[in-house]
């Protein structure tokens, strides 16, 4: 079946200029002899109307061209059309298109998506919010809701609020429910993954997979504030192993390990944030996986 591809233009994402976006994708697509179409995302993440669109005129393929935020606006909002979604990354981090090994070069990344290369994604449910990548409570919260507040986006204020945050960090006091235990630790953040990464190549959890059907879970446990920064280092390096919880809680400054579903009582009411946007503090978290929740277009190894 001949390709019609959907292309939704995030224009307010990351840092990069995008005023010869369109013009590519016209160029390339027609001399690639690919139909398409050019939308524009809205804050809202409302698609209704373009929704009855995509299916009365057949498009094949949704495009996202953006940040993070675009990735979960869109999959969230159109994945029950089981089509293939494509990232080219215009984004501050681009957590899931370097997660999924997809080019944050303009250029290569549109060559990707014409390959139609597809493999199934996994993503999860936090309460009633919907994440694809990395959420969590804590710290890394918290300095997602710092960073929002910024008229600058990009790497550079986002390891600035990370460092200002780091001084006034303190750990919160949380329950943790997994399926066959429970335990209480005092921690300065927790991140749920499904992808490895908070975004420019930061992998807080080395180990997991799009779409291994669990969830990998990092909870930075109380410790001196002068090792945090090293516990972290070493956790973003990949030398922690995953851990089986039988291991006494307490020997570890970091807990890595992997659980289909969790629930963190965060009685202290610490920050929230989904796929890096900063939430509403839940007292109550429950996250748990979504198997094979969308395609995504990946290159081909």
């Amino acid at each position: 079946m001949k390709r019609k591809l959907l292309f939704f233009i995030n224009p307010i994402s990351g840092t990069k200029n995008k005023k010869n976006i369109e013009a590519i994708i016209r160029k390339k697509c027609l001399k690639n002899e690919i139909y398409f179409d050019i939308a524009y995302t809205n804050a809202e993440g409302k698609y209704h109307q373009i929704e009855h669109r995509i299916i009365k005129e057949g498009f094949t393929d949704i495009i996202m061209v953006g940040g993070d935020g675009t990735v979960n606006q869109l999959t969230r909002e159109l994945k029950h059309l089981n089509l293939p979604f494509g990232i080219i990354p215009m984004g501050s981090g681009n957590g899931l298109a370097r997660a999924a090994n997809i080019p944050t070069n303009f250029l290569k990344a549109l060559r990707n998506v014409f390959q139609d290369h597809t493999m199934e994604v996994d993503a999860f449910m936090v309460n009633d919010h919907y994440s694809c990548m990395l959420s969590g409570v804590g710290l890394d919260a918290q300095v997602a809701h710092d960073f929002a507040q910024k008229s600058s986006r990009g790497l550079m204020t986002y390891t600035q609020q990370s460092i200002i945050n780091y001084f006034k960090a303190h750990p919160y006091f949380f329950e943790i429910e997994l399926p066959d235990m429970s335990f209480f630790t005092d921690a300065f953040f927790i991140s749920i993954a499904n992808s490895n990464q908070f975004g420019n190549n930061v992998t807080i959890a080395p180990k997991a997979s799009l779409n291994d059907g669990l969830l990998d879970i990092v909870v930075v446990q109380k410790m001196h504030k002068s090792k945090l920064p090293f516990a972290i280092l070493k956790q973003l390096k990949g030398d922690n192993k995953l851990q089986d919880m039988v291991d006494k809680v307490s020997k570890n400054n970091i807990l890595y390990f992997q659980t289909p579903s969790i629930t963190i009582h965060n009685t202290k009411l610490a920050r929230v944030h989904i796929d890096g946007e900063p939430v509403e503090t839940i007292e109550t978290i429950k996250a748990s996986i979504i198997p094979k929740a969308f395609k995504l277009i990946v290159p081909q190894q």
